[in-house]
């Protein structure tokens, strides 16, 4: 029988914080992300995050601005909850090793895990393959670095592209590639994700699932098919949870998620569902986590 917590020790492995007085977001825009337009900070996520047994999170970049890196690089040093940080910098610029290699050797550098970029917002979806890209790519790689995707449907079939391009660079695909769930539309989207999940180097973040469907009616009957389908195409030992808090709260609640995740996988075993929501995120960024009492931690990259 399967058990209902065998996930102690949840690693949250995406959520993001900002504050209005520090930068502006400006993707934050009219009245239906108007929930979203004030702070966010660390102290709001910490008593959700310990109610639901989350012991660690990885930190993940906002917006493209040089400067929000940084900081939040000196955030996780300073903090007992957020073990890693995906941030930002342009893979385009031609010394794009020179500032991973900045961000590395500055306060907090320890903490920096991945870098991403919103590609979702490019309006070429070839964009991920341009020479000046992949070359970016490739120092992401050689810095030891995780590359987040954060795609949308059609920009799939570029993403796979890239990652059999880069056998060296491991690419985790943010929100399961924002399937039109609202819409109850599974291909073209399944089969995209299957050519991508067939790469070894790919792993997948069951994330923003409750804000691709519809966010005042759904239900987890209404998330169940692109979630077998993830669990299916990656296996749990390359999946792993993420809250995507504070933006899923246009849909629910952060324990409301966490609970929903757990009904999602109930069809796995003990120490499947441990990877989903620990085990996964630790090995693919190279965390330390530390967990109740007789859990084991994994050590930092």
């Amino acid at each position: 029988m399967t058990s209902s917590r065998p996930e102690q020790g949840i690693v949250d492995a995406h959520h993001h914080v900002w504050d209005l007085s520090v930068r502006d977001q400006d993707w934050i825009t009219g009245p239906e992300l108007a929930p979203l337009r004030r702070d966010f900070t660390l102290a709001d996520l910490r008593p959700k995050a310990r109610a639901a047994e989350v012991t660690a999170t990885v930190l993940v970049q906002t917006i493209t601005v040089a400067e929000e890196t940084p900081e939040f690089l000196v955030l996780a040093a300073s903090s007992d909850l957020v073990c890693g940080v995906v941030g930002w910098t342009d893979l385009t610029a031609p010394d794009v090793a020179d500032a991973l290699a900045g961000l590395r050797e500055g306060p907090g550098g320890e903490y920096l895990v991945g870098i991403r970029h919103q590609v979702q917002g490019e309006p070429d979806p070839r964009w991920l393959v341009r020479p000046d890209v992949l070359r970016g790519l490739t120092a992401v790689a050689e810095a030891g670095l995780v590359y987040d995707l954060v795609v949308k449907p059609h920009q799939l079939g570029a993403a796979a592209e890239a990652a059999a391009r880069l056998p060296e660079l491991v690419f985790a695909l943010d929100h399961l590639g924002k399937p039109p769930i609202a819409y109850g539309e599974l291909e073209p989207w399944a089969e995209e994700i299957r050519r991508f999940a067939a790469l070894p180097n790919t792993v997948c973040k069951l994330s923003g699932l409750v804000t691709e469907a519809d966010w005042g009616s759904w239900t987890t009957q209404d998330l169940k098919p692109y979630a077998d389908t993830v669990l299916d195409a990656f296996g749990p030992d390359r999946l792993m949870f993420g809250s995507d808090w504070p933006v899923c709260r246009l849909a629910a609640d952060y324990a409301e998620v966490i609970a929903t995740a757990r009904q999602l996988t109930d069809r796995l075993a003990p120490a499947e569902r441990h990877q989903v929501f620990t085990g996964t995120a630790t090995r693919t960024y190279g965390l330390t986590v530390t967990g109740p009492p007789g859990l084991q931690e994994t050590p930092c990259a």
